[in-house]
């Protein structure tokens, strides 16, 4: 699970330009959110850190908010606990209309996550999660990840091609945190296709986000209630991570019901998406650098780690696979790079314009797979940093490691 958002999808090219606030008035920012942007949206990022930090834009949506593009303002913005993740704060009903936050969330009653709240719930909320999604638990799973990415690469190694979303990228990720769940096997299907419609955004039917998640929240409950009702005295040796929800206590405090449900669906839906956009993003991005994929296949074929490592840890902040963080809503009055936020504006920390600042990285727009000096803003910062880091990485590695490994490498720029 990590800190993010995606914006809602690109306005037509002839969309009028969004509002400039933030902006010098000789220059005019560049168009933000057209479909030239979401191509390439780094030299806006790039102009908006130079002319523009912190930047009041107006979203697809209708919705007002700023954008923070400097990395030392949204190290200290994603830091800022006046910056409040609660949508109550915002001071337009946007989240009500569907506009913020997840589609179908608050209808689903799936609102209580770590994503939608602040201290002191979300302290309680990530103690009692962080007892049953450990880096222990994570690391035990690393067979089952690599017997997965084995499986599905397994399905179309002899055909010549395939689609690197769908049949490899988007099931791993799902696939996997099933297994992590407890979700049974013969139930995965629906999560995948549900999981589908929601990573479509507005590629597919109308209502159909919503729909999917008032699907996937009726399964979970009713999966977490046959849980509780089968669970053992004491821990079994490789219990599942909804198991492990349920027996989760702190001084006697469980998760509710409630709770156990909207911690499983957000470790579902933060989790694969982001892992789905660190698999494609990093093959394009070492398929169209030959001498950095011809790196890392010769340390992989030496058997060597190192470099897969911080290789990863380079594609997350040269292409990372969030762009946006997820949204913040002043509680009071505040500056960030200099700018007045009012109360209940939107804030939301542009991590890709972030990860590329040339205060903060050397040549940031250079890939380097060996770099070391490499804090990103990949899986956020501070109290709300992705608690799925370690799985997101697991899943990273193991894939691209086993795709530069074992498929032959033949690539044509498109046109």
């Amino acid at each position: 699970m990590t800190d993010q958002h995606h914006p809602d999808q690109p306005a037509p090219a002839e969309q009028p330009a969004p509002a400039e606030q933030g902006a010098p008035a000789h220059q005019p920012a560049p168009a933000l959110f057209t479909w030239e942007f979401a191509a390439d949206p780094y030299p806006a990022y790039a102009w908006l850190r130079e002319h523009a930090p912190v930047h009041r834009t107006r979203l697809p949506s209708g919705v007002e908010a700023w954008l923070v593009t400097r990395y030392a303002d949204a190290r200290q913005a994603l830091a800022d606990q006046r910056l409040s993740k609660n949508p109550a704060h915002h001071d337009e009903p946007a989240h009500a209309k569907g506009k913020t936050g997840i589609p179908g969330e608050r209808k689903a009653e799936l609102m209580t996550h770590l994503l939608n709240i602040d201290p002191p719930d979300h302290t309680r909320l990530r103690r009692l999660v962080s007892k049953a999604f450990t880096p222990r638990r994570v690391a035990e799973f690393a067979p089952r990840v690599q017997e997965l990415t084995d499986q599905l690469i397994g399905r179309f190694e002899k055909t010549g091609s395939a689609d690197l979303i769908h049949e490899f990228a988007f099931p791993l990720p799902i696939y996997a945190i099933c297994d992590l769940l407890g979700v049974p096997r013969e139930d995965q299907d629906d999560f995948r296709d549900w999981a589908g419609m929601m990573i479509r955004h507005g590629g597919g039917p109308r209502g159909g986000v919503a729909r999917s998640v008032k699907k996937m929240r009726g399964y979970l409950a009713e999966l977490i209630h046959k849980k509780r009702e089968a669970l053992s005295a004491t821990p079994e040796p490789g219990e599942d991570l909804i198991s492990g929800l349920i027996r989760a206590s702190d001084h006697g405090e469980h998760l509710t019901e409630n709770e156990a449900a909207a911690m499983a669906f957000i470790l579902l839906f933060a989790g694969f998406e982001t892992t789905v956009n660190l698999i494609g993003n990093g093959t394009y991005a070492l398929l169209t650098h030959p001498g950095q994929r011809a790196r890392l296949q010769d340390s992989l074929a030496r058997g060597e780690r190192d470099l897969l490592e911080t290789g990863v840890e380079e594609l997350l902040r040269y292409d990372g696979p969030v762009e946006l963080a997820t949204w913040r809503f002043a509680t009071e009055p505040l500056t960030i790079g200099g700018q007045d936020i009012a109360p209940g504006d939107p804030v939301l920390v542009v991590l890709a314009a972030a990860d590329r600042d040339p205060e903060r990285f050397a040549d940031p727009d250079v890939l380097d797979l060996g770099r070391r000096d490499n804090q990103h803003l990949g899986y956020g910062h501070g109290i709300h940093y992705c608690l799925g880091a370690p799985l997101a990485r697991l899943e990273g590695q193991a894939a691209l490691a086993t795709l530069f490994t074992r498929l032959p490498v033949e690539f044509t720029p498109p046109a």
